[in-house]
């Protein structure tokens, strides 16, 4: 068994604490090496972590960063040690970003359980370990937050909404920013784009040609990514975009705005989120058999958190939370005292395993504590 990385600070005999308890619940302490291949990160992480990575290079000039978070390289190291296999991980070690309010390098904890396919068990497991950590923490009673980004994307495609416009809509939800710019203008035409003329020349031009233009665009700038994306994202975003435009436009409709709106204000304990949200999906004349697996599945996760001998009562459910996350595909979680910064958070991610290379999907779910914050050595 590796040892996870030491910390000299001031939390930590809490933090040992807590490393031991994870390892004795059965998740094998790991340590990924903190240089990690920057493409994984570039393509699977959210815009907030992509544009604040330190990039390097090894000798040859392949780019490197340091690690900003741990569940990519516990994924990688995964794939070397167990690939197709389930298995569970915790680890402990500082993580890298650059930030405008606290240090760019702080100490974070976790745990990744990786390939079990009881779901709801799974989830309300990781759950459970989070709020027992952070009582380790010496945060015995904190707020938490649940949402579930299975539900949202299945009623998204429940109203059929466009997969361009889909996107754009879970980032929209992520930044909880309005959904003005996603929704088509009150006649029904797509609001007016500030790239209208590219998109219209590369209107059924070959992608591959598309690519290469962007690429040769950048390059000639001397620019090698625009806010963490690299010229093959940007080009699929136009390309998305292009044919968007050439349909007449596939943003959300009045209806769907409605329903989404709606969506959002679903807020209370995960008992009377369901029923809200069934009522919502009735009254939306919502017929789709994904979505009613995903509020099936919410509620067994709920019976599952319940079993644990959890607190359901003060847990909030909000439909508006969503995760700037791309990887993440379910249940999320995040628990905080009042209004303060994030203690822990965390959630399932069953398509990051795939994208990762491996030959077998697995199912993940996990979770990360930050640790300065939680013990206050950061203040």
């Amino acid at each position: 068994m590796t040892r996870p990385e030491p910390d000299t600070g001031p939390g930590e005999p809490a933090q040992a604490r807590l490393i031991a308890h994870l390892a004795a619940a059965g998740y094998a302490t790991v340590t990924p090496p903190v240089l990690q291949p920057v493409e994984p990160f570039l393509e699977l992480s959210g815009e907030d972590i992509r544009r604040r990575i330190f990039v390097t290079q090894d000798a040859g000039g392949a780019e490197l960063c340091l690690r900003p978070e741990f569940t990519i390289p516990v994924c990688r190291l995964h794939r070397q040690r167990a690939d197709g296999r389930p298995a569970d991980y915790s680890y402990g070690g500082p993580v890298f970003r650059l930030t405008a309010d606290e240090p760019d390098e702080f100490f974070q904890a976790g745990i990744e359980s990786i390939g079990r396919t009881d779901t709801p068990a799974a989830d309300a497991e990781v759950l459970g370990l989070a709020l027992e950590g952070l009582a380790l923490l010496g945060r015995d009673n904190p707020s938490v937050r649940l949402g579930d980004m299975g539900l949202t994307v299945a009623l998204l495609d429940g109203l059929s909404v466009p997969p361009a416009a889909k996107r754009r809509t879970l980032r929209a939800l992520a930044a909880g920013r309005s959904l003005d710019a996603v929704t088509n203008g009150a006649d029904g035409a797509p609001r007016e784009d500030r790239h209208a003329g590219l998109l219209a020349a590369i209107q059924g031009q070959d992608p591959q040609g598309v690519r290469a233009f962007v690429e040769d665009v950048l390059a000639i700038a001397g620019i090698s990514a625009v806010g963490g994306r690299s010229a093959g994202e940007i080009a699929e975003r136009f390309l998305g975009k292009a044919a968007a435009q050439a349909n007449g436009g596939a943003g959300l409709n009045a209806e769907n705005r409605a329903v989404l709106d709606r969506y959002r204000t679903v807020s209370g304990d995960p008992d009377a989120a369901a029923r809200d949200l069934r009522a919502l999906i009735a009254d939306a004349g919502v017929r789709h058999a994904a979505l009613e697996a995903a509020l099936d599945l919410f509620e067994e996760r709920t019976g599952f958190i319940a079993a644990r001998g959890l607190p359901i009562g003060n847990f909030r459910f909000q439909g508006s939370f969503a995760r700037n996350l791309d990887y993440y595909t379910g249940f999320i979680f995040e628990a905080a005292e009042g209004d303060g910064p994030v203690l822990v958070g965390g959630g399932r991610y069953d398509g990051l395993l795939s994208h990762l290379g491996s030959p077998v999907p697995l199912p993940a779910v996990g979770c990360t504590f930050w640790i300065e914050r939680a013990t206050g050595a950061g203040r």
